[in-house]
């Protein structure tokens, strides 16, 4: 997966209560890395970067490369943040190692092929983006850098849903009690009006008085 986010750690030396204060301290986030058929490795996150990343959104559906000095780079996924009870800031990580075969959940964006063909978008249509990513569970041997829209046969009025969209093989959408939709084509301002104009044209007139008096000599 392209341009995946790192995590910079150092090792923690101890384990303890008075270790995990101590790196408190020190603008330090204390952490675990465990799985992945190696023994847990106690770290120290730098607070300040850890905050950032956290404040970025889905830190717990994200793939990391994690980097600690000395050792060779590992993906991980976050399991659990602890935060502070009352200041609600991060007090201590868990890391899951992953291999080729792990299955984990990850949001992948959505990227759309084919507009400059596409039937709707020729004829002046507007592409209306529901969801510019969907949440899939994945290998993490072959995790997707996007998944690809294409829009050449979507026509105005059409929409491509979760069911019309070719996954990468192993992959499954998150939500499944819902045929969902990705991305629509909407019609032009232009068009719009003139339906209106046409709807509003058919509507029948009040019969006038003198209508009425006709009709009841009748």
């Amino acid at each position: 997966m392209a341009d995946m986010p790192n995590i910079n750690a150092t090792l923690r030396e101890g384990t303890g209560k008075g270790a995990a204060r101590q790196a408190r301290r020190d603008g330090l986030v204390p952490g675990v890395v465990y799985g992945g058929g190696a023994d847990p490795v106690a770290i120290n996150v730098k607070f300040n970067e850890l905050f950032k990343q956290l404040k970025a959104g889905k830190f717990l559906s994200t793939l990391f490369n994690l980097k600690i000095d000395g050792q060779e780079d590992v993906r991980v996924i976050c399991r659990n943040v602890q935060r502070d009870v009352v200041k609600d800031l991060p007090t201590h990580l868990d890391l899951m190692r992953l291999n080729r075969t792990s299955r984990v959940n990850l949001f992948i964006p959505v990227t759309f092929i084919n507009e400059e063909t596409s039937v709707g978008l020729k004829a002046g249509g507007t592409l209306v983006t529901v969801r510019s990513e969907i949440e899939l569970k994945v290998t993490a041997g072959n995790i997707p850098e996007s998944i690809e829209i294409d829009l050449a046969d979507v026509d105005i009025g059409d929409g491509v849903n979760i069911s019309d969209v070719t996954l990468p093989e192993g992959s499954r959408p998150m939500i499944t009690d819902r045929d969902f939709v990705i991305a629509n084509i909407a019609a032009p301002s232009s068009l719009k009006s003139e339906d209106d104009g046409e709807d509003e044209g058919e509507e029948t007139e009040a019969p006038t008085a003198e209508a009425e008096g006709d009709a009841a000599e009748e």
